[in-house]
């Protein structure tokens, strides 16, 4: 009986691109200058990886359709390479192809590499691709600004809350983000704000204003991961280790009739209900010390501290007021300053959030270092509310 992948995989190197608007690279530069951290992190040559995947959504902007831009940019030994994508949930999809070929045994060392060149689009937002006749004929049109604010209306209605109520929470959640990415230089917003900034911001999509949605930026970031043993005849003292790695993916309940109200996401409960057995985690509240989790917008960050448990059902917008994720509160979120900060790369996303949780728990994240964390989880959303995948990984520290 399959008993999951606790303990099986190491990462033993790990690098970030700058976050921004990078006009003066492609993709290939991305790809990189964060491979040139984490083989230099590893300390392990290039020739010692023995497969890749390379996590990639807007092909037609970036790189194209195939796996070539990695084997080529970073000049890999003809190695297999395999592109994925998963929506905005490509990034840790990567990442979970690399851990779990070496979780199987299949490889040594693997490369799990997301990047993405959002900028040159010219799109203000995330550029929209053709439809195709399933969301034409199935599927309202909308906006990722005008699906998020549906599920702070539904959120709102189901607890009880006033927008204005509401927008407080959200408005807190913004500042609590552009505070912790002031502190960091990778990230593309360094820019402290004010809640009456937050809350006086032209507005998007009611009650979603400017201030509560995450930029368009550029960006790369990767993981070499190996096993524990193999860690340590590298002469690795200290690594982190993937404790579990869990994806749910939305099968139509949430459109298909009315059990599924709108306040919450669906198959993050259920991702993380997988997540906490296979890691062994029985109080999440307790035994996890940091998380990043997919800020798309204020109120996701929200609504998905419920979602994980780290809130009781209609507590969260007391909890994030009374300070519970603030970077000195007892569940530190989006330490580094989240999507919010960094942009919405989609590739690279769920690779940067692991990034940030593997310096943390190795000690080394600088002026933004919280006191010996042990436990560090990553949520990574692909979608909207009502049509989705979810992937949450959890870390912890190995010798």
């Amino acid at each position: 009986m399959a008993d999951g992948i606790r303990n099986k995989v190491a990462i033993i190197g790990m690098g970030c691109s700058r976050f921004g608007e990078r006009w003066d690279c492609g993709p290939d530069d991305l790809m990189l200058e964060a491979f040139a951290e984490a083989s230099a992190d590893a300390g392990v040559e290039r020739d010692r990886i023995e497969a890749a995947w390379l996590g990639i959504f807007f092909d037609e902007q970036s790189t194209g359709k195939s796996s070539l831009p990695l084997a080529m940019g970073l000049r890999m030994p003809n190695i297999p390479v395999t592109r994925v994508e998963n929506l905005c949930a490509t990034g840790t999809e990567a990442l979970r192809g690399a851990v779990h070929a070496v979780a199987a045994g299949a490889c040594d060392i693997a490369l799990a590499m997301g990047v993405e060149k959002l900028k040159d689009t010219g799109y203000a937002g995330l550029p929209e691709r053709t439809k195709g006749t399933f969301e034409d004929l199935y599927l309202p049109s909308s906006t990722a600004p005008g699906a998020f604010a549906q599920l702070a209306s539904a959120y709102a209605a189901r607890h009880g809350y006033s927008m204005a109520e509401l927008r407080r929470a959200m408005a807190h959640i913004s500042c609590k983000s552009h505070d912790n990415g002031a502190r960091n230089p990778k990230a593309h917003l360094r820019n402290r704000i004010t809640v009456e900034q937050v809350l006086g911001a032209p507005m998007v999509s009611s009650p979603l204003g400017v201030l509560d949605c995450c930029g368009v930026s550029d960006g790369a970031a990767c993981a070499i991961v190996t096993t524990p043993e193999v860690a340590r005849s590298l002469g690795k003292r200290d690594f982190v280790t993937v404790q579990a790695l869990q994806l749910a993916t939305s099968n139509g309940v949430e459109m298909g009739h009315r059990s599924w109200d709108g306040s919450h996401t669906l198959t993050t409960r259920i991702a993380a209900a997988r997540a906490y057995r296979e890691a062994g985690i029985t109080r999440p509240r307790e035994q996890i010390d940091l998380i990043e989790v997919h800020d798309c917008f204020s109120i996701t960050e929200l609504v998905l501290m419920e979602d994980l448990g780290f809130s009781d059902e209609g507590r969260a917008p007391h909890d994030v007021l009374a300070g519970r994720y603030d970077r000195d509160g007892a569940i530190p979120c989006q330490v580094d300053g989240g999507l919010k900060c960094f942009g919405h790369p989609i590739g690279a996303t769920g690779l940067r959030m692991a990034y940030e949780i593997y310096l943390q728990l190795l000690g080394r994240a600088g002026q933004r270092q919280l006191d010996a964390p042990a436990v560090g989880l990553t949520h990574n959303l692909g979608g909207i509310p009502n049509r989705n995948v979810a992937s949450i990984a959890i870390f912890g520290l190995g010798t």
